[in-house]
């Protein structure tokens, strides 16, 4: 897990703009994994929160569908908070990333692509413990 803040990256995802309504397509060659999962999050309550983990392996890639809400990520060394609020962009975070997402606006919806099915071995929930092991004091 040695990814860092700076591995973070913003991808624009490309779109086919027409007066009927914009069309936004994501093909392989626009994030670096073969997607295993799909969900998303939507009527989150603009007071909670979601996420609070890192993963071990697995990447993940985020795109406000609709509305908007905040990203905090931390890598054990640094801070940074993304908002996300374009459907035609999306988040692509890294293994070893601490991840939480709030300030959510009213209708939005939160959509997520994952490299690896649901594991939960993968997780890491405890941000102590997530410290230690960026630091190679544990391992999990």
């Amino acid at each position: 897990m040695t990814n860092s803040i700076t591995d973070l990256k913003i991808i624009d995802i490309p779109k086919v703009q027409d007066p009927r309504g914009n069309l936004a397509f994501i093909e392989k060659d626009i994030i670096p994994f073969d997607i295993k999962r799909v969900y998303y999050l939507y009527d989150v309550p603009s007071n909670a929160y979601r996420g609070g983990h890192a993963h071990k392996n697995l990447y993940q890639f985020l795109i406000a569908l609709s509305g908007s809400f905040e990203v905090r990520l931390d890598d054990g060394n640094q801070k940074q908070t993304i908002t996300l609020n374009k459907p035609n962009k999306g988040l692509l975070i890294p293994n070893g990333i601490w991840r939480e997402l709030e300030n959510f606006s009213s209708g939005s919806v939160c959509l997520v692509l994952a490299s690896r099915e649901f594991d939960e071995a993968d997780y890491i929930r405890n941000y102590d413990d997530f410290v230690l092991v960026k630091r190679g004091q544990v391992d999990i």
